[in-house]
């Protein structure tokens, strides 16, 4: 087998893995997205609150995230530094998904659960993705992602079937199948996945010994932020709010849908449950594709336009307001929101100074997208408490075309920047 060969088989192998580890933490929080907003508003009646308590995780993230992203990046052991966390933070949170619906009964036993499964999910959340900047080549990392959004957008078709089929029903069976398919992913990358072998790893111990002699030589949080915040170019911020801004719109499409369908389309709750479904499968179809239009015609040039998209989506969705009409608009609105879930942590990990911080560079992306998640359910809400449940996609897409503003501006850097090499 040539080197090329052998180097695609390890390519694709980890690419599976990384993806597999997705898949477990998207299982449960697609079916959290889901479900526990209904659950919620049998004890609350105000959009915005319930937009805000669910939101709480996104808060959790922004400071949970990016800590413990460092804290992997920093770590070494004879199975890397991401391995050990996510052999800890993976049972953990799969067993605090299964309790949420036997809290539901009690509101503040409810919302201490919810908070529970979030403070753990969030501690693995952005090291599981990492690995794939640690294993993939810069080049490769857009179709590489590609196939692991695919697998987060498998978690939205097995979540809708779940809201479908099982969940009017049987609620607690509902959200054991995602616990155990967690549990089942871990005990998988517990025996495939020693990330000590991968590049980055062995890159980041290299860079530790140039540093500091044998000893290793931190990279902290404290210090990464404001070298961000003081550069002169304004790249690396703006598309972390750019993160933030389309964060909150995609968000608030998933997290308020299953109340959208039932106040403004008079459906059930299983069935507004399931309206996701279609956009899960046109995720799918399209995300390869859009990652192999990035790579040719540039990362930032496709989000913009699939950012534009999703909120021409919106808009549709409000003017054909039927049931038929919100799964045609959110099957556009995926399809072109996959061109910036795909590319935008992508393009920050490009950004990075080094492999030694591409976990902590993971955990920003994932500050930028969890206060996105914060700040969109409630914002959108209170926009709903105003302005009505049918008006809830058109509020979605005026949050989208702000962050369509901060992608053309870092465009305009880029090209600004490359200018300037060039002379």
């Amino acid at each position: 087998m040539s080197t090329v060969t052998t180097q695609r088989v390890r390519t694709g192998r980890i690419t599976f893995l990384v993806a597999l580890a997705v898949f477990a933490q998207e299982s449960t929080w697609n079916l959290y997205e889901s479900q526990v907003p209904p659950l919620l508003r049998q004890h609350l009646g105000s959009a915005a609150v319930i937009g805000l308590l669910m939101g709480m995780d996104n808060l959790l993230g922004i400071f949970v995230q990016p800590w413990m992203g460092n804290r992997s990046d920093n770590t070494r052991t004879s199975w890397g530094r991401r391995m050990p966390f996510l052999v800890v933070g993976m049972p953990v949170a799969a067993l605090l998904f299964l309790a949420i619906p036997h809290t539901a009964g009690s509101l503040p036993l409810l919302i201490a659960t919810m908070f529970g499964y979030a403070l753990v999910a969030n501690s693995f959340k952005p090291i599981a993705e990492a690995l794939l900047p640690d294993f993939i080549a810069p080049e490769r990392r857009s179709r590489a992602n590609a196939v692991v959004k695919i697998a987060a957008s498998v978690t939205v078709i097995v979540a809708a079937l779940i809201s479908i089929f099982l969940i009017d029903d049987h609620p607690m069976l509902s959200f054991a199948i995602p616990s155990i398919l967690m549990l089942a992913a871990m005990l998988v990358l517990v025996a495939k996945v020693r990330d000590s072998r991968s590049p980055a790893y062995r890159a980041a111990v290299e860079e530790d010994r140039r540093a500091d002699g044998e000893a290793t030589a931190e990279v902290r949080v404290r210090d990464i932020v404001p070298e961000i915040l003081k550069d002169r170019d304004r790249s690396r911020l703006l598309l972390i709010v750019s993160i933030l801004v389309f964060g909150a719109a995609w968000a608030a499409s998933r997290s308020l849908v299953t109340n959208y369908g039932i106040e403004a389309l008079g459906m059930s709750r299983g069935d507004a449950g399931g309206l996701t479904l279609p956009s899960g499968v046109a995720f799918i179809v399209v995300a390869y594709p859009v990652a192999m239009l990035a790579e040719r015609f540039g990362r930032l040039r496709v989000m913009t336009a699939g950012m534009g998209v999703f909120a021409a989506a919106m808009v549709l969705g409000t003017v054909v307001q039927t049931a038929a009409g919100t799964v045609a608009a959110l099957c556009v609105a995926s399809a072109g929101a996959s061109a910036f879930l795909i590319n935008a942590v992508v393009v920050l990990w490009n950004l990075a100074p080094s492999d030694r911080v591409v976990g902590t560079y993971t955990g920003l992306y994932t500050v930028g997208w969890a206060g996105g998640g914060f700040l969109g359910p409630a914002l959108v809400g209170g926009m709903v408490d105003v302005t009505g449940w049918p008006l809830m996609l058109l509020d979605v897409a005026v949050v989208a075309l702000i962050a369509v503003l901060a992608v053309v501006r870092v465009r305009v850097l880029q090209r600004r920047s490359a200018a300037e090499r060039a002379l």
